[in-house]
């Protein structure tokens, strides 16, 4: 099977860590987040590895090399200006006909046979992984009716929402929504499927996720790693 990571962003978020190194390779214990990635990507199946390149790019070419110290195939495309995190797509030759894309700086225990299994069965042109997050309001929510009489009045509020995780899979046919050179992210591209009649699908598991490219779940990822890095790495 076949994974596409996504590794050109400038890691913005993490700096000061991010000035000397690329946000994938910041450490989590004593790997690189992309390395823990590309090893859970292998136990899945994943032999074929695209890695999609920007900011720092001859030090993640430089760690990584063509895979073979890791057991898979890797090959590089280069975004000559940020492409966001669907318009890389576009660069890529040799695209199976249905392929993983993800962010490379996530921390999950997302089972990502299954996300291709949904999405093979589904035939669709798109599958997001999402999972469910609670937001707590810090006020007194209102809600008020078009005669302005109260409706209803909930002190601080717990909202639960679905988030992308940032770890999808597409058909081949989708890509061709998609301009090479265009700066498109994934969500516009969703959207843009979605509005041409094209089946576009949520996968939701119950799992551990933490994007680390957030400071906060960069210090989570950090204490995951110390206490049970068992539930991400097989030794």
């Amino acid at each position: 099977m076949q994974a596409i990571l996504l590794a050109g962003g400038k890691g913005t978020r993490l700096r000061p860590y991010t000035a000397a190194f690329p946000k994938p390779l910041v450490p989590l214990g004593e790997r690189p987040i992309l390395e823990i990635v590309i090893r859970q990507l292998k136990k899945a199946g994943f032999d074929d590895i695209v890695i999609s390149t920007g900011h720092l790019a001859e030090l993640i070419r430089t760690y990584f090399g063509s895979g073979e110290k890791l057991g898979v195939k890797i090959r590089y495309v280069h975004e000559e200006k940020p492409l966001s995190t669907a318009g890389p797509l576009a660069l890529i030759d040799g695209l199976d006909e249905d392929f993983l894309v993800m962010n490379g700086d996530i921390l999950t225990t997302l089972d990502y046979r299954k996300i291709m299994k949904f999405h093979k069965e589904k035939k669709a042109a798109a599958t997001i992984s999402v999972c469910e997050r609670v937001q707590k309001v810090d006020y007194g929510v209102i809600t008020a009716g078009s005669d302005s009489a109260l409706q209803d009045y909930v002190e601080k509020p717990a909202l639960p929402f679905l988030v992308s995780m940032g770890v999808n899979v597409l058909n081949r046919r989708a890509v061709a929504h998609i301009r090479k050179g265009e700066a498109l992210g994934m969500p516009d591209l969703m959207m843009r499927l979605k509005k041409k009649g094209e089946s576009v699908m949520c996968y939701k598991e119950k799992c551990e996720w933490l994007d680390i490219g957030r400071p906060d779940d960069y210090e989570l990822a950090q204490k995951e790693m110390a206490e049970h890095p068992e539930k991400y790495l097989d030794g």
